[in-house]
This record gives structure tokens, sequence and C-alpha cells, in this order.
């Protein structure tokens, strides 16, 4: 979402490698306050052997693997096109010249949006859709003791997550661009930007007060 906000032009190119960081940290720190939180929990069901792979691996909790069938190529497509559909339905929502949603309910109707592409497109590799929210557990896994298979793993799937989810938000973006925001007016509609509308009106209004003045004058 970063990149393609610095695609539109709504965030400055040169903060797009601190968010990167911030992302990557947050999600690193995530990771490590539910491995403290389940701790035992983990202990108990792996018995102590942290595993990527097998009846019983866990890596899976923290970072995205894909399916056994699943080849790199169509896992690639997966995050290019689930990604894609995120940045358009992102952008739909929040270009103030669309209909939009009730004030308030947008975080809602992302959830939703997610909750579709999870639940149309998870099978495959589990939608990590964000490079960080996958890179960040798993270099978490790597020194929590699972050890340099979650890089491995997968026939090497861990760039996949991160580099096809940014050809998708690219993508999503330009396609929501050209197909959508082009063809919008430069400006909102008055009565879907109620705010800008009344301030106009009040500029066009002449008070009683100014308008005695100069029939005085």
């Amino acid at each position: 979402f970063s990149l393609a906000m610095c695609i539109v032009g709504r965030l400055p190119w040169v903060k797009l490698p601190i968010y990167i960081l911030v992302q990557l940290l947050s999600a690193f720190c995530a990771s490590g306050a539910t491995y403290v939180l389940y701790y035992d929990a983990l202990q108990n069901y792996t018995g102590g052997n942290l595993t990527v792979t097998g009846p019983k691996e866990t890596a899976s909790i923290f970072a995205t693997y894909p399916a056994p069938y699943l080849s790199l190529n169509n896992g690639f497509l997966d995050q290019v096109l689930g990604t894609g559909m995120l940045m358009v339905g992102l952008l739909a929502i929040l270009d103030r010249r669309n209909k939009g949603v009730p004030a308030g309910l947008e975080p809602v109707v992302v959830g939703m949006l997610i909750l579709a592409i999870g639940l149309s497109m998870g099978a495959n590799c589990g939608f990590p859709l964000n490079p960080a929210r996958d890179l960040g557990p798993r270099l978490f896994t790597y020194v929590a003791g699972w050890g340099p298979e979650v890089f491995s793993a997968g026939n090497g799937w861990w760039w996949v997550p991160v580099v096809a989810p940014l050809v998708g938000a690219t993508l999503g973006t330009a396609t929501y661009q050209l197909l959508v925001a082009l063809h919008h007016p430069e400006d909102p509609e008055p009565a879907q930007d109620p705010v800008s509308a009344q301030h106009k009106a009040s500029e066009l209004e002449t008070p009683a007060s100014a308008q005695m003045l100069e029939c005085k004058l």
C-alpha cells in the first residue's frame, strides 16, 4: 500500500524506505509477541523441535508457505493478482470522487475486502499480500529456532511474497488510475463534498450589511 501511495503521489518516495523498515520491524516484533504468548503451547505441541515442514510444522503460524502442489510460477501469479485486487479495492474506497462508503465504516469495508480475497485466494499460499507481513515474521522464525529452512522451504519460496506483491501493487494501482481515476473530473462534485460546497456557497453569498453599505456608497 505504501508503494501504491508513492505511485499516485500521496506519499513522497523519500519516505518509502522508512515506511518499509517500520513495517518490517513491527511485523518482527508482533511475531515475537505471538511467540512469547504461545511459547508453552508451541513447546507442548512440538516437543521443543521447531520445524518448517512435516506433520508438526509450526513455521506457517508466522510466515506463509506454499501448498505442496503449488509451483513458484503459479504462486507468483497468485500474489500478483491478489495484491492487485487489493489495491484496486483500496484505491476505490479511499477515492473521495467515488460515491464512497459511510464515514467511519471504511475500516469495516477494507476488512471485508481482505476477507473476500483471503477466502477466495488463500488456499494456495495463505495470501501474504504485504512483503513486510511475510518477511518480518520469517526473519523472526529464522533467529528464534526454526533456522535457515525458513528460506529454503518450498523451493526457495521466501522471495515470492516479497516481490510478487510489489508487482501486483504496481499493476493494481496503474489499472485503477487508467480505468477509473483519470476519468473523474478534477474536482469532487459539490454533492460529494458538502464541506467545500458549503464553503463555496458562503463565498458567493453577500452579507446583507455589505449590500446596504454598497447602496449607501
